[in-house]
């Protein structure tokens, strides 16, 4: 899900990209062990273990082909269904295999649909501002912001588009969407990305070094004017 912003001040605007949420409805594994997951894998099945919130971790398994859409489509809350109890989780970790192609394993973490967590969350730029082409520079002094959310509401990043970012001008943490009733722990003010004027680099020229002036000394060309005068009138000496 994608939640979008104007800035009234520049046009600019700016996206959350939300985690997708998904459900997933898992069984009791019978067996642990290695070799009890080979024989899982092997027959479609996909172990996992659902922990956190003062509970035991629960080893359980799902049919690949109900786990695999879920994770491709880029979920990552989730509300796992287990003997007909329901509980939202967080998709910790994911095993593939070798060549990237099957899951091997899964860990799911609980979490409170009322619980809030402080989490770093990467800021993607988007877009070409026409204040480059214009010549500026595009200066991005924040990377990253630190924002507390409830647990299932994590954004994977927060996309800001530049596509109407005039040379001189910059957006701003206030210009950010979060997710509902979240807030940024950066001011207000603090600037996230801004296109500057080029700084105008003058080379300064090196003058050659200049040799002192020898005093009663004439330059070299008079004096060879003077010695080929000498050879044509001997009298001169």
């Amino acid at each position: 899900m994608s939640v979008g912003y104007e800035s009234k001040q520049y046009n600019i605007k700016v996206h959350v990209a939300m985690s997708k949420e998904a459900k997933l409805v898992v069984k009791l594994r019978a067996e642990n062990g290695s070799a009890a997951c080979r024989r899982l894998r092997w027959s479609g099945q996909v172990p996992g273990n659902i922990y956190g919130h003062n509970a035991p971790p629960t080893s359980v398994v799902i049919g690949a082909e109900f786990l695999m859409p879920v994770l491709q489509s880029g979920a990552k809350v989730v509300d796992v269904e287990l003997d007909g109890k329901v509980d939202k989780a967080v998709v910790r970790e994911i095993q593939w295999d070798t060549f990237g192609r099957t899951i091997q394993h899964f860990d799911l973490l609980r979490v409170d649909p009322n619980e809030r967590v402080n989490i770093v969350v990467p800021l993607e730029i988007k877009g070409t501002a026409p204040g480059v082409l214009m010549g500026g520079v595009l200066e991005q002094p924040m990377h990253s912001i630190t924002i507390d959310c409830l647990a299932y509401q994590i954004p994977d990043t927060i996309q800001v588009r530049i596509g109407s970012l005039e040379l001189g001008k910059a957006i701003h943490v206030s210009d950010l969407v979060l997710p509902e009733g979240s807030h940024a722990h950066a001011a207000a003010d603090a600037i996230i990305v801004h296109v500057v004027h080029a700084k105008v680099q003058e080379e300064v020229a090196t003058a050659a070094p200049v040799e002192p002036e020898m005093i009663g000394k004439k330059p070299a060309a008079d004096a060879a004017a003077d010695a080929k005068d000498d050879k044509k009138d001997p009298k001169k000496k």
